[in-house]
């Protein structure tokens, strides 16, 4: 039996993509649960383009908790972080997903990986972020407000939404499944670290 899950879910951002991608999160993955979804605009404590996979899931956490810190009388809260990293001189783009709950829940969840065009990447290495690149490279207007990187690739058989969502899904596995034991929240995870995308 499902446990029920209701109360406030606050979206550490107002990015109308990344609420949405929440509120299907939650709402497939407890589909009788009963929520109110918000947004808020909160620092993410790393840089405006993570260049690292430990600096963008740090981003994500950083944002959960600062959502919290604004809205503690919230029941949930949750961070969704892009970041890019540069592996084997190739540029990856990925997101990661943090979910807090009361006594110190967690639900972490990275989504799928896809590599850049060298278009983009060149982009980035001059030190635009991944949004702006695509508005530039492609002719966009706010793109990550709207399909996003991966919606462009793929002509929006994923969106940025669709793809945000399946990893809230699965950040949310701790909550769904509360007869198991998953590592608690720990403020003594360390601050990610920037990395030179040069390669």
């Amino acid at each position: 039996m499902l446990p029920q899950m209701e109360g406030d879910v606050i979206v550490a951002s107002k990015n109308p993509v990344k609420i949405g991608a929440t509120k299907d999160g939650f709402t497939r993955m407890f589909p009788d649960g009963n929520f109110a979804f918000k947004g808020c605009s909160v620092g993410s404590g790393v840089s405006d383009q993570p260049l690292t996979d430990q600096e963008t899931l740090q981003g994500a956490l950083n944002r959960a908790r600062n959502a919290q810190e604004l809205e503690p009388a919230a029941t949930y809260w949750i961070g969704l972080e892009g970041g890019v990293q540069t592996v084997d001189n190739e540029v990856q783009a990925f997101a990661w997903i943090v979910v807090l709950g009361r006594d110190n829940k967690i639900g972490r969840a990275r989504t799928s990986t896809f590599f850049l065009p060298q278009e983009t990447t060149k982009l980035l290495r001059s030190g635009l972020e991944l949004g702006d690149a695509d508005n530039l490279l492609y002719s966009k207007t706010n793109s990550k407000h709207q399909t996003g990187t991966v919606g462009i690739l793929t002509g929006d058989l994923i969106t940025r939404q669709s793809y945000y969502t399946e990893a809230v899904i699965l950040a949310l596995i701790p909550f769904k499944n509360t007869q198991l034991t998953f590592r608690p929240d720990s403020s003594e995870e360390g601050a990610g670290q920037s990395a030179d995308i040069k390669g």
